[in-house]
Order: structure tokens, then sequence, then C-alpha cells
């Protein structure tokens, strides 16, 4: 099922944008200067990776290509015009399920700031008004605190561990799950969260 691709969404100055391969230069200096902010959550090949690694253009083609196919959205998260960080919704499902899974990640100078929130409220509200989708999951490790404020900002469910669901760092870890369906929020998320900021 098509996505409708590209997708650009936006709430106050966070953007989501298509990520594309002019953006080389700009991902790659931010995942330097970060590395050890998001290193630790990175996903890997619980296999040995053999040949040269994938380049940026290589990596960004082959998300567009899944964005075509209707199973992915790969996403930048822009604060005005400049590049911040990531966001992808994947595991795109139709039939019975109507699900996806949301990740991301942001710069650390920016973390706190209400973007990634920002971000994935966007994210969800497409899945759920444009694709017609019924639930969205976010899976994090329990590890991970600045993400997991950010789902409890949001005001999703937490749905229990998932044990060694991820090979992370050489090693199978544990992820909680964290989810809504479209009943959760009939105002929307952007505007859920618009409240939440609001109140005092």
């Amino acid at each position: 099922m098509a996505v409708g691709w590209p997708v650009e969404l936006v709430d106050g100055d966070v953007r989501l944008r298509p990520l594309r391969r002019r953006d080389a230069d700009a991902w790659m200096m931010l995942r330097g200067r970060n590395l050890s902010w998001l290193e630790p959550w990175d996903a890997t090949s619980p296999e040995p990776v053999r040949g040269p690694r994938p380049s940026f253009g290589q990596f960004v083609r082959a998300l567009s290509a899944q964005a075509r196919e209707g199973t992915a959205l790969p996403f930048a998260i822009q604060r005005a015009d400049r590049l911040v960080g990531q966001l992808t919704v994947s595991s795109i499902q139709y039939g019975s399920l109507r699900s996806a899974a949301i990740g991301y990640w942001v710069s650390q100078d920016v973390a706190g700031q209400g973007i990634t929130p920002t971000a994935v409220a966007l994210a969800a509200d497409h899945c759920f008004g444009v694709l017609g989708l019924h639930r969205v999951e976010v899976n994090i490790r329990p590890e991970n605190a600045p993400s997991l404020r950010v789902v409890e900002k949001l005001g999703f469910r937490d749905e229990g561990l998932r044990e060694r669901y991820l090979h992370i760092q050489g090693r199978w870890c544990d992820h909680r799950t964290f989810a809504l369906t479209v009943e959760d929020v009939p105002e929307g998320l952007v505007e859920r969260w618009r409240r939440r900021r609001a109140t005092p």
C-alpha cells in the first residue's frame, strides 16, 4: 500500500522531511559529535558484517526504497533550518494489524527541549490520520532515561518488557514497549502534546 512519499510534517519550528543524500555531511558530522551519546543504543548485527559498510548514499537509497514500497518513512528532524536528528517509522503493516514502530535519535545539545516529543507526535498523527494505522509503538532500552522521558511526556502506554528483544552493541538487550492506538488520542497526539506543554 502506498504511503504517499515524500512527506513533510511541521509543527512550529520542528519539521520532519525526507532524509536526503545531500544530508551526508551534516548527518555524519552530527553523528560524530554525538557518538558517546548515541552509540549505547545503536542496533547492531548479530552476524559479522563482511565487506565495506554501505555509504550514506546507499543508506538513504535503501530507506527511500522502503518508503516507496510503503514499509517505512525515513525522516530527518529539523529545528528551523538545522538538522538535529532522525526519526524512522518502520515495520508499517496493514491488514488486521495496521501497526508501525517509531524509532528516533537527536543531538544531545537539543535533548530535553521538546523537539523529539513533537517529532514523534507528528509522525504518530500521520500514521493514524493519513496512513489509517491503528497502533504505533516505541521500543526503548530500560536504561535509556532520555528516550523514556519522551514517551512519558506523550502519554504512551507501557506494555511491559520484551526480553532480549534487539541486538545492541554486540548483545541481545531487553526493551520496554510503549504504544498508543488511535482510540487513545481522538484529539491527535500533537494537540495532546501542545496542551501538556501549556499546563504549568
